[in-house]
């Protein structure tokens, strides 16, 4: 592979990967009471707080990422971020039927978000 073109693979990957969470951020404002509503009833305490912390947090990183500016570690926060998201809120282990076939779903795609991420922080080391 030419090095330009696995510059501009490395690039785009980066940008898809922080547009997600940019955009999934900014998402969680104009969806407040929906959000809030659902970290609630997982029982954490606080819950639009962390739900307004959580969302500044990934578009702050995110938008790092995008950019190309401290991108092991925004990565590997992103990830961390991601495997608590995961487990806090997508509790597949607790439903049944088409419910918890969808958030299997949800989990495994989280999962392959996470190796993105941990691929984006060691191809900037």
């Amino acid at each position: 592979m030419q090095p330009e073109t696995a510059t501009l693979l490395l690039v785009l990957g980066r940008a898809l990967l922080g547009g997600l969470f940019v955009a999934g951020g900014i998402r969680h404002f104009f969806i407040l009471p929906a959000v809030t509503a659902a970290i609630a009833a997982r029982g954490i305490p606080a819950p639009r707080l962390v739900l307004l912390a959580g969302s500044a947090f990934e578009v702050v990183a995110g938008a790092l990422l995008l950019l190309g500016l401290f991108v092991p570690w925004a990565s590997l926060a992103l990830a961390v971020f991601t495997i608590a998201a995961s487990v806090m809120l997508v509790n597949f282990w607790d439903m049944e039927g088409p419910a918890r076939e969808a958030a299997w779903n949800t989990f495994q795609s989280n999962l392959a978000i996470i190796g993105g991420l941990f691929v984006a922080a060691a191809q900037s080391w």
